[in-house]
């Protein structure tokens, strides 16, 4: 919701937020294991749709092979807190529907710090420049959140407070893997506190892969081969 050529506004997800990303994410699930009984379903979710996944584990987590968060990130409750109440001050004011740059400076500030001078502002994407450049020109990449979707957002990661997130199903495997310059995933120390709460939370089997030199997309990392590799090995040794 609210991506792609037939969203019905970029940066928006509708009346049932933050959850409804959630429900389709589930009813994906049912339709692809209805076409494919007895295969193996593992649920990976990256940045913000990582966000989704961490909240899909709270409610539809039974019965799957694995989860995989890749690019995830942890909020303190004091930010999350205080993005929920600008995002609830703009949205009374009539700005729901509007894009909130202010939330969006807000968030990704400092993202881009560790690369002086940058050669563009999104260098924390990736390493591959060609990637980046693609990233920029594309109109359904990069667009400024509504003040909505922002709201959504920081209530869902509300959800994932560590007296959330003991509902986790503590026998699904959990794998974390992010850039070790990722700025989302706090250069791997955010990724860390997330793995330290899944186990603090009973997860028997969570697993950390920082990638040296990485940024947020890994996907589109020069080394992308080696993470695809990882991710299947990882995949079948769970099997």
């Amino acid at each position: 919701l609210g991506h792609g050529e037939g969203a019905e506004q970029l940066g928006y997800f509708g009346k049932g937020g933050f959850d409804t990303l959630v429900e389709d994410a589930h009813t994906l699930r049912l339709l692809a294991q209805k076409e494919y009984p007895g295969v193996p379903y593992f649920l990976l979710g990256h940045s913000m749709g990582s966000f989704v996944a961490r909240n899909y584990c709270l409610k539809h987590e039974q019965g799957l092979s694995g989860v995989i968060l890749s690019g995830t990130g942890h909020f303190p409750p004091g930010l999350v807190l205080s993005g929920l109440l600008i995002a609830n001050l703009q949205c009374a004011f009539g700005g729901e529907k509007k894009p909130a740059k202010l939330l969006e400076n807000i968030s990704f500030a400092g993202y881009n710090k560790a690369w002086s001078p940058p050669r563009t502002q999104k260098d924390w994407i990736s390493r591959n420049e060609k990637k980046v450049d693609a990233y920029i020109a594309d109109p359904l990449c990069g667009f400024t959140f509504t003040a909505g979707a922002y709201r959504d957002m920081f209530r869902g990661l509300k959800n994932l407070y560590p007296d959330k997130i003991g509902a986790m199903d503590k026998d699904v495997p959990v794998l974390l893997y992010s850039g070790a310059c990722d700025p989302v995933g706090g250069r791997g120390e955010g990724v860390q506190k997330v793995a330290g709460e899944f186990k603090a939370a009973g997860v028997k089997d969570v697993t950390v892969k920082l990638y040296e030199n990485g940024r947020h997309e890994m996907h589109n990392e020069p080394n992308r081969e080696e993470v695809f590799t990882y991710l299947i090995d990882w995949m079948v040794s769970r099997l």
